[in-house]
């Protein structure tokens, strides 16, 4: 059950970038508490770009954004600090230092509640450690907690990105094209591991896919985008696999 206070709010938010680019035109959207939301698109129709201001990755170029009805653009220094404990952000390329252990990854999302100079040193409290071996449990890794990250498959790696993500205890994860590198049992389970945390913990999740299969599969409301315009918004129930010939039209020149 989703609550009706929107987590995320977008009040006709635009991006355009310095060389001239839109990455996000009149954005009006409203995400809710616990929702499982699947963005889908062609490749540069601001789906990244979308994810991203609402860590404040990007800075949007007008309107308003609310997380937790909090507007994100004054935020700055420990605020904003804040703020980004909460969201837990996987990358498509993992985001992983490859040269060091997958518990020393893990115990990475947990550097925003720590002084600069403890997160450098590794000097994580014992009941972190312990998060960090519950949170590879979570994603059937705990055996591979002293391996470096870099001995692990791409499937292997995206899981502990998972773990990262979850060690932070956020509120909102942001997963930009995670499965998009990954073969299809791989996908299964970190797909599978995603929406078991935005069920179990009630985490709004938030996923960019480029399949239209994985997103009929796993999400309970999905937007499509189209040259930064949102074209699409719709529950999983009102969904038709036709809508989407609409979402990935090219747009003419």
């Amino acid at each position: 059950m989703v609550s009706e206070q929107p987590v995320i709010s977008f009040r006709k938010v635009s991006k355009i970038y310095q060389n001239g680019t839109v990455g996000l035109k009149d954005i009006e959207l409203d995400i809710q508490a616990g929702e499982f939301v699947v963005i889908v698109g062609l490749s540069g129709a601001g789906k990244s770009t979308l994810l991203r201001t609402i860590n404040k990755m990007h800075e949007i170029s007008s309107g308003e954004l609310l997380v937790n009805g909090v507007s994100l653009a004054p935020l700055r220094g420990k605020k904003l600090r804040a703020l980004r404990r909460e969201i837990g952000m996987i990358f498509q390329n993992f985001n992983l230092v490859k040269r060091v252990s997958v518990q020393r990854n893990v115990l990475s999302g947990r550097v925003g509640y720590y002084p600069t100079w403890k997160s450098v040193l590794g000097l994580f409290n014992p009941a972190d450690k312990k998060r960090a071996v519950a949170a590879l449990q979570r994603v059937n890794l705990a055996e591979k907690i002293y391996a470096r990250a870099d001995e692990l498959s791409g499937g292997q790696q995206q899981r502990v990105a998972v773990a990262r993500a979850f060690m932070q205890q956020p509120r909102i994860i942001l997963a930009d094209e995670p499965v998009a590198s990954l073969d299809p049992l791989t996908t299964t389970a970190v797909m599978d591991d995603l929406k078991n945390l935005n069920q179990e913990f009630k985490i709004t999740t938030i996923v960019n896919l480029h399949s239209v299969p994985l997103a009929l599969k796993y999400a309970d409301r999905i937007i499509g985008l189209r040259a930064g315009r949102l074209v699409y918004n719709k529950p999983i129930d009102q969904v038709a696999t036709q809508d989407f010939a609409a979402i990935y039209q090219e747009e003419e020149k």
